[in-house]
């Protein structure tokens, strides 16, 4: 069971498969296996676990423990290396499964809580980031090589400073929801006592910023190269990029509870914690 789930959540040694799939597959659904996929294994994983192997989760726990740092190593070493953006995103899927993990090693209410949050957080900026992507598509052809965001800020302001904000959120940046995810996360952790596995995360979440920053760098630093053409967004296109914008923004100031009377009703944190609570 913990072998299947762990292929489906794309964990070390079972992610070979993630790469190939998400750069061969079209980006919109590759965009849709990247959160929809993920999160729902993850709650399948969380439910197994809680209800059906019950005691037996404690004794998981060292083996979720090396399951959760091989695959943070793994997944950031292996994006730090990638000229393709859908490559490097697949890789940084892997590494947050990682992260993910961690809530199911700890293995308190808080965690797993926190746990949901982190793919509430992930699931708005991962389909942003592909969303971008989608953007820059045009005439049958995917821009979707690091060298096809040389310039960007010169020619699509726009999308240049949406796929920023959302490599500072997959990076932890603070400011993001990224950050408040990954905070809220490590948190629970350390108070469950997995200080090492927590020194782990910050670690490779560390050498996460240098892959993720790449594309800023190149959009921003970098002149225009090749073909300069462009079409205008869908008003589908920039429906998403602005929902996913305005989430992770406003929940990386305001994870719970805004103070504006309008958005009160905003509550992911208590969201999240209310969920694990209905699991026996």
């Amino acid at each position: 069971m913990l072998i299947g789930f762990a292929f489906k959540v794309s964990s070390v040694p079972f992610h070979q498969w993630v790469p190939d799939v998400y750069e061969g597959a079209p980006t919109t659904v590759t965009a849709w296996m990247s959160v929809a996929v993920k999160a729902a294994a993850f709650a399948a994983l969380l439910r197994v676990l809680t209800e059906a192997f019950g005691p037996l989760q404690a004794m998981l726990s060292p083996l979720l423990w090396v399951l959760a740092a091989a695959t943070m190593v793994v997944g950031n070493v292996m994006a730090v290396i990638q000229d393709n953006v859908k490559r490097m995103l697949a890789y940084s899927s892997v590494a947050h499964a990682g992260y993910v993990l961690i809530g199911l090693v700890a293995g308190t209410p808080d965690a797993h809580g926190a746990m949901l949050f982190y793919l509430l957080a992930y699931l708005f900026t991962n389909l942003g980031a592909f969303a971008v992507v989608v953007a820059l598509a045009q005439q049958g052809r995917e821009h979707d090589r690091i060298e096809d965001f040389t310039g960007l800020a010169q020619r699509r302001p726009a999308l240049a400073a949406l796929m920023t904000l959302f490599m500072l959120s997959l990076a932890g940046i603070p400011g993001t929801v990224g950050f408040m995810a990954k905070f809220t996360l490590f948190l629970a952790a350390v108070r469950a006592g997995h200080v090492a596995l927590t020194v782990v995360a910050v670690l490779t979440s560390v050498v996460s910023v240098y892959y993720y920053l790449r594309l800023p760098v190149v959009m921003y630093m970098r002149e225009p190269v090749g073909d300069v053409s462009r079409r205008e967004l869908a008003s589908g296109e920039a429906l998403v990029l602005a929902a996913c914008a305005a989430v992770v923004l406003l929940l990386g100031v305001f994870p719970n509870q805004p103070p504006f009377d309008f958005l009160s009703w905003i509550r992911a944190l208590d969201w999240s914690r209310q969920s694990v609570a209905l699991l026996p």
